[in-house]
């Protein structure tokens, strides 16, 4: 007796009784391939163009507003309700938890720099255009300002409670040298995460506020450990209360530029592919079929819908 046959077995896609065999294997191609790669099956859009400026300065001013929010409200809410309903540890905290979260919900629109010292920094590295720092900078202080006269108008000024102040018996110029070393290091782990084989995608996000929490565990008995010119100045503006503010513009400024020089002895010459979409954003807005490995879409730019 002889075995009766079974069916021919065809290669995937060959032409069978019923036609070709469709492949299954695209869906989870473009899965794989958008692993780490936010918005990559997306139209992208030209960071250049300045039909999208809006977008972008928008993300920044919320962005700040959020942050703000999360920074000064801390201590404005926790001196409203009698100085222990938001512990030390959650005030430091909660401003990095939502850098991290600003970053990852609007980093691709705008680059989510939320502080003038981050926006220069990139500026002079070479990863941002020097044309676009002034209206980012103008943004963030008002995004920064909004935040506050918010908590002001629903909780009332209390006294000097989220303001970033130097502490007790710490000079200004203490204030602003401490400032200066922990904005190098915070400027410096944004600039690595977001450049070369460094960049980490989502995980960079991750990296940036971890660091803002521990430098403010040990910092912030210091100076407040800002940062930031528009987290320290903007609330200044509205509570009226200008100490020391030189060193929370000094500082950061210069800490900044000092972590650019850094970034050059450590990786070279900015302005590569990875550091320039990470500063700038990429904008991508609409999904679309199609590859995934064509970011400028074949048809140019187009509009969202």
């Amino acid at each position: 007796m002889t075995d009766t046959p079974g069916p021919p077995v065809l290669p995937e896609g060959s032409p069978g009784p019923r036609g070709p065999e469709p492949r299954l294997d695209r869906p989870v191609t473009v899965a794989l391939q958008s692993i780490g790669r936010p918005n990559s099956i997306v139209r992208m859009y030209d960071f250049g163009d300045d039909r999208y400026e809006w977008r972008r300065l928008f993300a920044e001013a919320f962005g700040t507003f959020l942050l703000v929010l999360a920074a000064v409200g801390g201590g404005v809410i926790n001196a409203r309700f009698g100085g222990q309903a938001v512990p030390y540890t959650a005030r430091v905290v909660a401003p990095a938890l939502m850098v991290m979260a600003v970053i990852l919900f609007m980093g691709a629109v705008s680059g989510a720099h939320l502080n003038p010292a981050v926006s220069i920094a990139f500026a002079l590295r070479g990863d941002f255009p020097a044309k676009r720092v002034v209206p980012y900078i103008v943004v963030q202080f008002a995004g920064a300002v909004l935040a506050t006269l918010l908590l002001r108008a629903l909780f009332g000024q209390q006294g000097s409670a989220g303001l970033t102040l130097p502490g007790p018996g710490i000079s200004a110029a203490t204030a602003m040298i401490w400032e200066i070393i922990l904005t190098t290091g915070l400027v410096s782990v944004i600039q690595g995460t977001a450049s070369g084989a460094q960049q980490i995608g989502a995980l960079a996000a991750q990296a940036v506020a971890a660091y803002i929490a521990l430098a403010g565990l040990f910092g912030a008995p210091v100076s407040g450990a800002s940062m930031n010119p528009a987290r320290s100045l903007g609330p200044a503006l509205v509570f009226g209360d200008w100490t020391a503010w030189w060193a929370y513009l000094v500082g950061p400024v210069a800490g900044g530029i000092i972590a650019v020089g850094i970034a050059r002895i450590l990786r070279g010459q900015g302005g590569g592919a990875s550091g320039t979409a990470a500063a700038s954003g990429t904008l991508g807005t609409r999904w679309r079929p199609g590859r995934i490995s064509d970011p400028g879409g074949s048809r140019g730019p187009e509009r969202s819908g």
